[in-house]
C-alpha cells in the first residue's frame, strides 16, 4: 500500500459520511416540506424573501460549478459514461449528496491509479 493510501481512504470516508448527511439532511426538510408547504410552492420557498433568495443564489451556483467541475473530471478520469447521472441527480436529491459522492469516488479513482504507478508501493 502506498504512502498516501490511508489518507485517501481516510479523505474518501469523510467525503462518504458528508454525502450521507447532505442526503438525509436535504430530504428531512423537503419531506416536511411536502407535508405541510405553508402554501408556498417548492421554489417559492427558495425565494420568499431575500435572506432564502440570497441562499437559493448561492446553491444554485455552487451546484452548477460543481456539475461542471464532476463532467469535466469525470472525463478526465475517464468516467464520461456514468458521471452524467450525477447533474441530474444533483438537483432532483441534492447536490449536498452527489458533489461529496462525487469526491469519495474520485479518491477512491486517484488512490487506484497512483498505486497502478510504476515503482508505487501498492501492496
Amino acid at each position: 500500500m502506498s504512502v498516501a493510501a490511508p489518507g485517501r481512504i481516510a479523505l474518501a470516508i469523510v467525503w462518504f459520511v458528508l454525502s450521507a448527511a447532505g442526503l438525509v439532511g436535504t430530504w428531512a426538510f423537503n419531506i416536511a416540506f411536502f407535508a405541510d408547504p405553508g402554501g408556498l410552492s417548492y421554489l417559492g420557498g427558495w425565494f420568499a424573501n431575500p435572506a432564502s433568495s440570497s441562499a437559493a443564489v448561492d446553491v444554485i451556483v455552487v451546484a452548477l460549478a460543481a456539475c461542471v467541475f464532476m463532467v469535466a473530471e469525470g472525463a478526465r478520469l475517464g468516467w464520461i459514461r456514468w458521471v452524467w447521472v450525477l447533474v441530474p441527480l444533483s438537483f432532483a436529491i441534492a447536490i449536498a449528496f452527489t458533489f461529496p459522492l462525487f469526491l469519495g469516488l474520485r479518491e477512491l479513482a486517484l488512490r487506484r491509479r497512483a498505486e497502478a504507478l510504476p515503482g508505487s508501493s501498492a501492496a
